[in-house]
């Protein structure tokens, strides 16, 4: 693996950096303004402002590899672009274009989405005219293993018919939100794996109803399209709305969740070192019992300790986005699995302790940290707990030590 960034991203990342120093970061608290101003749910106007100069930069669809529908990047070119983003996650990722859910239901439609699927909902999704959720979650069944899903999708006739319930539906609660993206249970009596599909539904459906919002540790996430719980009831689609095959919803699943999980973690490392450099400049600054904070020992050691684990992390992170480069994103599923591990884990430490050393003010609106950090413990969840990808990733590791 080589290390160095090839010529296109270096001029990539000194556009990027320049983007977020000129454009993002001043835009912070005027989009914080126009948030508390309006709808808690809504999209800051500012974000739009922002969305057209990264389009005039030609910083747009940066994720999704390949020249047909995205930039062609790799994951490797992708990867520090990406960590970029996450030092301004409420505002850098949507204004490239770049945000969840939206790019792993653009990613479903570029690689299992008909010719016909892919002109009516993933053009505008790229062109950023538009926003879409995702609903897998439910909240009767412990979704952590997605083969509990309830909700049912039955074929009559031309159409699918859907009732269910889910929630943590990403995207739904953005205004520009059309389409849902959902997976439930087409033949419940099917092998475990094979059970589940995926249908694509206009938001606007009858029958479709957006209950309520679901807030993280209390932030509406408003600037990712915040998190619905949504009801289906008698909702119907024509049958040409599945994604893929009847009883392919797990795999494809599965498929849009290894690059989500990547792009999280690079993001999740661009959120650590903006807490590390946060730290480092509060510690310089501020004095206690006689002399500056950064001349204290323990603080010293949060310091020292944070540049090793963020370095670690983006290792495995570059490591894993070569592998999946190389020999594709089953080939890479230890890698996904460990970096979806370590990561979070890695920059809610780094943001704990750049926190404590605010005092007080680590934990307001008057710095970035507590969002950050309710953001980096919400991702020990998104995408699959700790726990289950710790015990998936043993058994694997297991597998190779078993007699023949």
């Amino acid at each position: 693996m080589d290390f160095a960034y090839d010529a296109r991203t270096q001029d990539l990342l000194a556009r990027m950096r320049a983007f977020l120093d000129e454009h993002v970061l001043p835009a912070e608290p005027v989009f914080a303004a126009q948030h508390l101003a309006g709808d808690p749910w809504g999209r800051p106007a500012v974000l739009e402002d922002l969305k057209a100069e990264a389009r005039r930069q030609g910083l747009w669809n940066l994720f999704l590899p390949g020249d047909e529908f995205g930039a062609g990047l790799t994951n490797l070119q992708y990867a520090p672009l990406a960590e970029l983003t996450g030092h301004s996650p409420q505002l850098a990722p949507e204004a490239v274009n770049c945000a969840a859910p939206d790019t792993g239901n653009m990613e479903v439609l570029a690689a299992f989405g008909t010719p016909e699927q892919q002109d009516r909902w993933l053009k505008p999704l790229l062109e950023g005219e538009i926003r879409s959720a995702f609903c897998m979650t439910e909240p009767e069944v412990a979704s952590s293993d997605a083969s509990n899903i309830g909700t049912r999708i039955e074929r009559d006739g031309d159409e699918y018919v859907i009732n269910g319930r889910k929630w943590w539906s990403s995207g739904a609660m953005a205004p520009e939100c059309e389409l849902l993206v959902v997976m439930g249970k087409t033949d419940p009596g099917a092998q475990r794996h094979r059970q589940q599909s995926m249908v694509l539904v206009p938001r606007d459906t009858p029958g479709v109803r957006v209950e309520r919002g679901v807030t993280v540790f209390g932030y509406t996430d408003g600037a990712h399209g915040g998190h619905g719980e949504v009801v289906f009831t008698d909702v119907r689609v024509p049958a040409a709305n599945l994604i893929g095959e009847e009883g392919g919803g797990f795999a494809i699943a599965q498929a849009r969740l290894g690059p989500g999980r990547i792009h999280h973690c690079m993001r999740l490392i661009g959120m650590a070192e903006r807490a590390f450099a946060l730290m480092c400049e509060r510690v310089s600054r501020r004095t206690a019992f006689g002399k500056p904070l950064a001349e204290q020992g323990v603080i010293r050691e949060w310091i020292a300790e944070s540049r090793v684990r963020i370095e670690q992390a983006r290792l495995l992170v570059l490591k894993t986005a070569w592998l999946m480069d190389t020999v594709g994103n089953k080939g890479a599923h230890t890698e996904i699995q460990a970096i979806k591990i370590a990561v979070p884990v890695m920059a809610e430490w780094v943001l704990d302790k750049a926190i404590q050393a605010h005092g007080g003010g680590g934990v307001s609106q008057d710095f970035p940290l507590a969002q950050l950090w309710a953001h980096a413990r919400t991702l020990r969840l998104a995408d699959g707990p700790d726990e289950v990808h710790r015990a998936s990733l043993a058994r694997r590791e297991l597998k190779r030590f078993q007699p023949e």
